[in-house]
Order: structure tokens, then C-alpha cells, then sequence
């Protein structure tokens, strides 16, 4: 059975000024496409 997203929209660009955890360099879309992410958002409240 094939699944048809209706409405599909891409993911925007990260910005270019977040700053990362435990990476050697900044994330892209373009380097994550095709690979299993699973991304854990967390904040100081």
C-alpha cells in the first residue's frame, strides 16, 4: 500500500546562527537527506 501526502511542504533551512551540541560543524538538510533523525528540543525554563 502506497501512502499519498496531500499538502506535502519541505522543512526550512536551520538558521545559520543555532548553536550545536556534540557536532563538528553545523547541520543542513542537505547533508541529513536519507538518513534517520531523531531530534530531542529541550529549553532552560
Amino acid at each position: 500500500m502506497t501512502t499519498k501526502y496531500a499538502g506535502k511542504v519541505n522543512a526550512p533551512a536551520f538558521p545559520r546562527d543555532l548553536e550545536w551540541l556534540n557536532v563538528d560543524r553545523p547541520l543542513s538538510l542537505e547533508a541529513l537527506r536519507g538518513k534517520l533523525l531523531i531530534f530531542d528540543f529541550w529549553t532552560y525554563c
